[in-house]
């Protein structure tokens, strides 16, 4: 535990450092909690997600790096790889594919990556999966781009 304590304030200082270099990424550590964190991540540019700003929970475990956060969306979107009631994301980094180089802000990359490709044949959104596997890019892209306004564009007026 005294070593994942260790590299979660590594990362808190690189954030830190980061801030002004990667503007569509804000991670956050809970102040009573390394364990917690929360990451607000702007839209990829040319998707239906452009303009959006998503919240991630991430819970760390103790034995991480080793084994990989629990990041989840608070922000509802509409996406093949994310579960739409609990915001799971299905990411092959957050489970088999994970490894201690990752840090919390590469995976917001990684997850910001995601957004702008997104994978149907491994969908937690079927509704969404079934979208892109039929071809129907016009129908996937208004129904995220609906959601994108409803639930990550801050309110005008």
């Amino acid at each position: 535990m005294q070593a994942s304590r260790a590299r979660l304030f590594k990362e808190y200082k690189e954030v830190q450092r980061e801030k002004v270099a990667d503007p569509d990424i804000q991670l956050t550590c809970d102040d009573s909690n390394i364990f917690k964190w929360t990451a607000l991540i702007k839209g990829p540019s040319e998707t239906p997600y452009e303009g959006g700003v998503f919240q991630l929970a991430f819970a760390i475990p103790e034995q991480y790096p080793l084994q990989p956060p629990q990041v989840r969306f608070l922000t509802k979107i509409f996406h093949p790889n994310v579960h739409f009631k609990t915001g799971e994301i299905c990411l092959d980094i957050l489970k088999n594919a994970w490894s201690p180089a990752w840090t919390l802000q590469s995976v917001c990359r990684a997850i910001i990556a995601l957004m702008a490709h997104p994978e149907a044949d491994s969908p937690l959104n079927c509704d969404s999966g079934n979208l892109l596997r039929s071809g129907d890019m016009r129908g996937y892209r208004s129904m995220a781009r609906m959601y994108t306004r409803l639930a990550a564009m801050p309110k005008k007026g």
